[in-house]
């Protein structure tokens, strides 16, 4: 059970950091997540099932989520639409694709055709399946989040971070603040469906519905581990998205079977999520109150 729950967190949890890249470093409210996550599930899956391999399927499920996010980016630069309905028109739009991309269906399954899951149970051997796959998506999420960290020490990482808090100091420094946000959300949306590929290959299904919902789900993970400990060091802001993931995974499956003990179903947990949301943003904001009235006094 404990193993399930860590497993399905970590897959979560590079969908998360995409949400974090968006919402936090850019301050770009981006709601194409609900779709790129299905076109990252969708690539892969075809690309599978169609013979070109698990890892080319991985990459270019990377690539179409960066053109989804590229899209959305170029609607908000190009055509001066707000990034909120930039990115709703980009999900809109996906789903048709997605459907295309299934070949005209809503979903195929990926039960009799190799995946990286069922490679890694095969290199597994004898320990059990939980564990194979609790170790590969350590290691799998631990590399994501390296990379991340290395990227955002970069100077364009710190440029990017920077713009997101004060866009008009990055313009006084001669930046682009066009280009880096299409860096930043083609950044966001590409590990947002590395994560739909690797989810769709666990589950053994790609669907055209895979991503419903799933940016509120990012965005409560990503404010879950932000109340676990507090730090403005990008290494430790990428844990707390992990774990925050993590922990919003173990809320979910609790909800979900043990919840009829207060009378709640399965049905309900969208409604949980959108709770923790709120409950989060309050909780944050009383944070902030307090901290300004500290520092008035002082």
């Amino acid at each position: 059970m404990i193993e399930g729950i860590l497993v399905d967190g970590l897959i979560f949890a590079v969908m998360a950091l995409g949400v974090f890249i968006t919402f936090r470093v850019l301050n770009f409210p981006d709601l194409t997540v609900d779709g790129s996550f299905a076109t990252g599930a969708a690539v892969a899956a075809m690309s599978i099932t169609n013979g070109l391999g698990i890892f080319p399927g991985m990459l270019l499920a990377f690539a179409s989520g960066a053109a989804a996010g590229t899209i959305t980016a170029v609607i908000h630069n190009r055509l001066k639409v707000p990034n909120l309905l930039a990115g709703i028109l980009t999900m809109t739009m996906l789903y048709s694709i997605n459907i295309r991309i299934l070949g005209g269906r809503a979903n195929i399954a990926l039960l009799r055709v190799d995946t990286i899951i069922s490679k890694v149970i095969q290199i597994g051997g004898s320990i059990p399946r939980e564990w194979t796959l609790l170790i590969f998506m350590i290691i799998f999420t631990g590399i994501v989040k390296i990379l991340l960290d290395v990227f955002f020490h970069t100077d364009m990482g710190i440029t990017l971070g920077a713009m997101g808090d004060n866009e008009q100091m990055v313009v006084s420094q001669g930046v682009n603040p066009k280009a880096m946000k299409v860096i930043g959300v083609s950044l966001s949306n590409g590990l947002v469906a590395l994560s739909g590929a690797m989810l769709a290959q666990y589950q053994g299904f790609a669907d055209a519905n895979l991503g419903v919902g799933i940016v509120v789900q990012g965005l409560a993970a990503v404010m879950l581990g932000e109340f676990l400990f507090r730090s403005n060091k990008i290494g430790m802001l990428t844990i707390q998205v992990i774990f925050g993931a993590i922990l919003y995974k173990a809320l979910m499956f609790f909800g979900r079977y043990y919840g009829y003990y207060i009378n709640l179903t399965p049905s309900d947990l969208k409604l949980l999520t959108g709770v923790l949301v709120i409950v989060s943003l309050v909780v944050a904001k009383t944070r902030k109150n307090i901290g300004s009235r500290k520092r008035g006094i002082q």
